[in-house]
């Protein structure tokens, strides 16, 4: 069975003291090595496609871009994302454990970090053009989670469907109130149409659906002018990015805190359990796997068949929220990803141990390790093909041809990676980022 530690090193510092040196924890860089290049799966169509571009063919068997999406729906969809996170909790552990051992204070210092990682993720959203930057809630949310990083693994791993069940309560208030507006719009429209004069609460019924529906459905028109934004200049792109960006982070904040911090306390739960650091048995770790894959998948599987049969396009959705005023079906999303997700972290796990695939392991634990530089990386090298001001791909590739130039970020990723790790401490971003935390340059090159 592979080492669990590696001899690669990081600095770390206690808190005024020298750097000092000790082991980083392969699988967790390995695990974060899988998430950072799965979350390119489900990015790059916010990098390059207009709004629907599921609609031409959401329900064309034939088509292979159905059946590309039906793989990262099923296997990647929500599983990245929340792998990505469990790992951003355990890392939360991993910063402050020996320092905390070692009875100096971490909390400054953790927070001294999450305010730079806030700051970068503005900085992602609003100057790189990235309109799913995570590194923003990251740094907000990271505060959360360290005040729980104490609590007991068991009501930690609680979280997750508390979460999940106050998620969905959120999520059907807030179509109920959209599902509202539509339905007294509608009736105000539909008496206008019949050469009735409209009152003043039905005419402002008018305005505030057309508001909402221009936000979050634009109509065809308004596709063709968004995606001619996204052709145009850096000032184009940004003047539509930023303030949806801005949105994100303020208005719908509320909505995106729970979610992920459900998903960091329990990896730091996980952690605690000994789940992210191989002490379960292989065993334990294939048990996972069967449950993981034998629920999950049955039920993300039913989930998009549900969801195909049903909203094969804007109308259709409209049609179906004028007729149910809950989605029941919305229920399945986080336990199913959850399920997979951990059945994903216990096969990499088994893999790992079992010394399959050596150097694509090694491959990863590189990229995990430079986790931060790499996912600016992807919004570098996606904005820079697909916006106008660069190679001015956007809404010219076909969906399943975006997987091409995925691949090919993936290769670069893992061979450049470990070779940058022979000559350097850190990526250039962990560097900055740890330069920042600890108010004074840090070393860099290896020796």
């Amino acid at each position: 069975m592979p080492l669990q530690t590696t001899t690669e090193t990081e600095l770390v510092d206690h808190s005024s003291s020298p750097s000092v040196l000790v082991n980083r924890i392969d699988i967790i860089d390995i695990i974060r090595g899988v998430a950072l290049l799965g979350i390119l799966i489900l990015n790059i169509p916010y990098f390059s496609m207009e709004e629907y571009f599921t609609e031409p063919w959401s329900q064309d068997t034939s088509n292979t871009n159905f059946w590309v999406h039906a793989v990262n729906v099923i296997f990647f969809e929500g599983k990245m994302r929340a792998l990505f996170s469990m790992i951003f909790g355990a890392g939360i552990v991993l910063f402050t454990t020996n320092k905390e051992k070692a009875g100096k204070s971490a909390t400054w210092l953790f927070y001294k970090r999450m305010i730079w990682l806030t700051l970068f993720g503005l900085a992602h959203a609003h100057l790189i053009l990235w309109l799913g930057d995570i590194l923003y809630f990251y740094g907000l949310i990271g505060m959360l989670a360290f005040l729980f990083r104490k609590m007991k693994p068991k009501y930690l791993a609680l979280g997750v469907p508390i979460v999940a069940i106050i998620g969905f309560v959120a999520s059907t208030l807030f179509m109920q109130n959209i599902r509202g507006e539509y339905l007294e719009a509608k009736a105000a429209m539909e008496k206008q149409e019949a050469g009735a004069a409209l009152g003043e609460k039905e005419l402002e019924a008018i305005a505030t659906w057309e508001e909402t529906r221009k936000e979050m459905i634009p109509n065809k028109e308004e596709v063709v002018e968004n995606t001619a934004l996204m052709k145009g200049s850096y000032s184009d792109v940004a003047g539509h990015i930023r303030p949806k960006a801005f949105d994100g982070q303020t208005k719908y904040l509320i909505f995106s805190v729970w979610d992920m911090l459900a998903l960091m306390l329990l990896g730091i739960a996980l952690y605690k359990w000994g789940f992210l650091t191989m002490k379960w048995t292989t065993a334990q770790y294939i048990k996972t796997i069967w449950i993981g894959y034998g629920i999950g998948l049955p039920l993300v599987i039913f989930s998009f068949v549900y969801n195909t049969i049903h909203f094969p396009n804007v109308e259709a959705g409209l049609k179906y929220i004028e007729e149910h005023s809950i989605m029941w079906v919305n229920l399945i999303y986080d336990f199913q990803r959850i399920l997979i997700m951990m059945a994903h972290v216990a096969l990499v796990i088994v893999l790992y141990q079992k010394g399959y695939f050596t150097s694509l392991m090694n491959g990863l634990r590189a990229v995990g390790q430079l986790a931060f530089t790499n996912y600016v990386m992807h919004s570098v090298i996606c904005t820079l093909v697909f916006f106008g001001y660069g190679l001015n791909q956007y809404a010219e590739w076909e969906y399943y041809q975006l997987y091409y130039l995925v691949i090919g970020i993936w290769i670069i990723q893992l061979i450049v990676s470990p070779i940058w790790l022979k000559y350097f401490l850190f990526g250039p971003l962990e560097w900055l980022w740890r330069c920042l935390t600890y108010g004074r340059i840090q070393p860099f090159l290896r020796k």
